[in-house]
């Protein structure tokens, strides 16, 4: 048996913090369409959003700084161990972890990075009570006050695999090219 990993919000495009767009549909589409075919040989582990376990739903944009402040390696932790007690007991062949390009906590090779000193923390709480196109508004803005920048790093959550299970395949899916990422995902289960 062969095992994927993949960050929830891939297949499942309601955890996104804002909510869904297009692009989430899309990545969510493709990737159920993919692994529908894969057969007996691979199982798919979408393990619990850190994001979502932390803060819940919806959620204001926040970058790997601000996450780490509010607690979340604690929480990513927690995941890595669920994680790894699933590859301990089940013993697969061949894993592939999947994350998503710019997340702060499931980000393989970079993340979203902002001053935390800056971050106006009471936007978590305020998030919760916006219509959906309130959110995708306040988002963005929030994104341009904050001054996100991709930053050539893994996410919280990532990081603590990457540490922990450094032998294993990593795929970054690129939600801003899915064509591409579904390729490289294909790819690794193929190998």
């Amino acid at each position: 048996m062969n095992l994927l990993v993949i960050a929830p919000c891939l297949l499942s495009p309601f955890y996104v913090y804002r909510g869904p767009k297009g692009k989430e549909y899309e990545t969510a589409r493709r990737l159920r369409k993919l692994f529908g075919g894969l057969g007996d040989e691979w199982q798919v582990l979408a393990y619990p959003c850190p994001e979502y376990a932390l803060i819940g739903w919806p959620r204001a944009p926040a970058s790997r700084e601000v996450y780490e402040r509010l607690g979340m390696r604690e929480r990513a932790k927690i995941i890595a161990d669920f994680i790894g007690r699933v590859l301990a007991e089940e013993k697969p062949e061949k894993v592939v972890f999947v994350g998503v390009k710019g997340s702060p906590t499931c980000g393989v090779f970079h993340t979203s990075s902002s001053d935390p000193e800056k971050y106006p923390y009471r936007a978590m709480q305020e998030f919760f009570y916006l219509g959906k196109e309130e959110r995708l508004k306040r988002s963005k803005e929030l994104v341009g006050e904050q001054g996100f920048k991709l930053k050539p790093l893994p996410g919280v959550l990532f990081e603590i695999l990457m540490a922990r299970f450094p032998e294993e395949t990593y795929i970054e899916f690129d939600k801003e090219d899915v064509e591409k990422s579904v390729e490289r995902v294909k790819e690794a289960l193929r190998d």
